[in-house]
């Protein structure tokens, strides 16, 4: 119906009797991936296709940029509270991570910040996800914390942020991510939190785009992470030495006081995986 009122069909019953409807698929996609390529070929004969731009294109209306954080979880979300704060033209935003156990913990952390915020995610049920986006959509909750299952496929008008929390480990989920602002003709801004770990994802997705994504500010955290790498000292076999340490003469010896531990962001549990659990695996078919 939506197709006739805009008047793509302008004639239904004649084609209606040159092919049956019932053998026809649109198939609308934001990117072409090879896996989503291999499915095309699987299942659709002789399909024609349809390129509206350049695959794998971010709107120009978004200004994207990332900005640099720290190696330490509660780091990443200080860094997210103080953009959400600082945001020109701020309405509201969606802020995407990588994993569902994330986005639980993400949302505790924001709203124990007084951030108002609602959570969507895969494992919650259909009830509850309709609620989050209603939530969203009607201005109820500002923040919507989500995994890539709000990144494809759902309508949310007149988003005007998009954080990404996680740089996706897949260089098309942030496409589809950002895509969720700049829309109808409205201007978005995208920005992406990047730790030194994630150098080579940022790559990979600024090859995917076709373009570089602007830092915001000075990535101080990369180049002190850079920085902090020693160049001088090596041994014989290219091995750092440590320094030896110098023992205080015992008369002269004062107590050590106990180093004050750095305060942990309250929305932390303690827990970590390790980095190769985290890479992206690949199924042969």
């Amino acid at each position: 119906d939506r197709m006739l009122d805009m008047g793509f069909i302008p004639d239904i019953e004649r084609i209606g009797k040159l092919v049956p409807f019932t053998r026809q698929t649109l198939f609308f996609t934001a990117t072409m991936p090879p896996e989503i390529q291999r499915i095309a070929d699987t299942f659709l004969h002789n399909p024609v296709r349809v390129e509206v731009s350049r695959p794998a294109t971010a709107a120009s209306t978004i200004t994207q940029l990332k900005v640099a954080a720290g190696r330490v979880s509660h780091e990443k979300r200080e860094t997210l509270r103080r953009l959400i704060r600082s945001a020109e033209g701020f309405k509201n935003a969606i802020v995407f991570c990588n994993r569902k156990r994330e986005v639980a913990q993400l949302h505790r952390s924001l709203q124990r910040h007084k951030f108002n915020a609602a959570a969507l995610h895969g494992d919650m049920d259909q009830s509850a996800r309709t609620a989050a986006l209603e939530s969203f959509r009607n201005g109820d909750v500002t923040l919507l914390v989500a995994s890539d299952v709000a990144a494809r496929g759902l309508d949310i008008p007149a988003v005007s942020h998009i954080f990404n929390f996680d740089v996706p480990h897949h260089p098309d989920d942030y496409v589809h991510r950002i895509g969720r602002t700049g829309r109808a003709g409205l201007s978005g801004v995208a920005i992406t939190i990047v730790q030194p770990i994630d150098s080579k994802s940022v790559a990979a997705i600024e090859r995917l785009i076709g373009q570089s994504i602007a830092w915001m500010g000075e990535p101080a955290a990369v180049a002190e992470a850079h920085e902090s790498r020693p160049h001088e000292g090596r041994g014989r076999h290219g091995h750092h030495r440590q320094p030896r340490a110098e023992k205080p003469h015992a008369r002269n010896a004062k107590p050590q006081r106990p180093q004050r531990q750095p305060e942990i962001d309250d929305g932390a549990d303690g827990s970590h995986l390790p980095a190769f659990l985290l890479r992206p695996v690949t199924v042969k078919a």
